[in-house]
């Protein structure tokens, strides 16, 4: 496997970089603002620097090392689903709780729906492209509410940043990253701070909106019939996996296989980046490859679990990166949105401006960070 290191056969000898930074990437709702990912409750901590990852056991099948990944996903899911209803409760005021329960939720419906989407063959095609699908519908349902508060949070926090203005809505969440590139000079200063406070509250009624509808629709779907098939079909998988028809107890290579597709199709995606001699702060079009880098790396971590039973440690800085650079790309393209709304003032429209471009900087240095963090650099040139 060139270039690649994180799902290896007993043959196969790779020298890799350990991570720039401990912890695990991020892979749920953009985190507000740029501190460090939020851990995920339960996630296999990344093993000393420089070690070997395991690999499976000679002899070990396939379905053994699958099913049990699998009902065991699904049992958190179904423990969380029940946290969840038990902290939406009235009496649960804050809401604590339930956030807190909705992200468990969500993080057991990706890794089911990205494991069954990687080692679909060997699993009953049918079952899993419905299931995968479903997962899939609900995890970016649950994800939006959480998504809209933190882009407001992150878009706040910046304009606090760049303007230093007082009368902003009050900055929740994360500490703001530092922003320097894009940041305006004293008289840019003083004239962003006459719009500041317009574009802070138009992004507040904007974002709040959208958080609002986001929550009617995650407890719609809640409390759907869609929803409760999907949970039927989750509880059914903790006690038995449908398997694909044929000979039983197959070879561990029918997981090492799509494995390393998994892991060569990252690599591919990640030689096929735009250069650094190509970078440009504004760049939009080119956000699409970077987002569809991060869910192949999001696919590449779930594999990795699922044959060697730990997250892929050499991934956790460029993972990192990745979901700074969707933060503030989503960030940046509210800011842009919010611009646009009709018969704002001059002042608003260049406060937003200025809140694009710092946000577009930030995606810039986001990437800069992925080349630097990434550990295979011969696959960051493409052939």
């Amino acid at each position: 496997m060139p270039g690649g290191a994180g799902v290896r056969r007993p043959d196969h000898q790779t020298t890799t970089r350990p991570p720039a930074a401990e912890g695990g990437p991020e892979d749920g709702p953009p985190s507000a603002g740029g501190g460090p990912p939020e851990a995920e409750p339960g996630s296999p901590q990344p093993g000393p620097r420089g070690a070997t990852p395991p690999r499976p056991a000679d002899g070990v099948t396939a379905d053994a090392v699958l099913a049990p990944y699998l009902q065991g996903q699904a049992g958190d899911f179904l423990r969380s689903l029940r946290l969840h209803r038990e902290h939406s409760a009235p009496s649960d005021a804050n809401g604590q709780g339930a956030e807190a329960a909705a992200r468990a939720l969500r993080r057991s419906a990706r890794r089911i729906s990205g494991s069954l989407h990687t080692f679909r063959t060997v699993l009953d095609p049918v079952w899993a492209d419905h299931l995968r699908t479903e997962l899939a519908w609900l995890s970016g349902t649950l994800a939006r509410e959480h998504a809209y508060a933190g882009r407001l949070t992150r878009l706040l926090d910046a304009l606090h940043q760049l303007s230093g203005a007082t009368g902003l809505p009050a900055a929740r969440g994360a500490k703001p990253a530092a922003r320097t590139d894009a940041a305006p000079d004293a008289q840019g200063r003083a004239a962003l701070g006459v719009g500041a406070a317009r574009a802070g509250a138009l992004l507040e009624r904007q974002l709040t909106l959208a958080r609002t509808r986001a929550h009617s629709a995650a407890l719609q779907a809640l409390g759907s019939s869609r929803f409760h098939a999907v949970a039927d079909a989750v509880a059914l998988l903790a006690s038995e996996v449908p398997l694909a028809p044929g000979p039983t107890g197959r070879g561990a290579e029918a997981l090492l296989e799509p494995a390393e597709r998994a892991e060569q199709r990252l690599i591919g995606a990640v030689a096929a980046l735009p250069p650094d001699a190509s970078a440009e702060p504004y760049n939009e079009a080119q956000d699409a490859a970077w987002h569809q880098t991060r869910l192949l790396l999001r696919l590449h971590r779930y594999a990795h679990e699922v044959v060697l039973g730990a997250a892929d440690p050499v991934l956790t800085g460029a993972g990192h990166a990745l979901d700074l650079h969707r933060d503030a790309a989503e960030a940046a393209a509210a800011a842009a949105a919010a611009a646009r709304t009709p018969r704002i003032a001059p002042a608003t429209a260049y406060a937003l401006g200025v809140l694009h471009a710092d946000q577009r900087h930030e995606v810039e240095a986001a990437r800069a960070v992925f080349r630097e963090t990434w550990p295979y650099a011969a696959a960051m040139t493409a052939p």
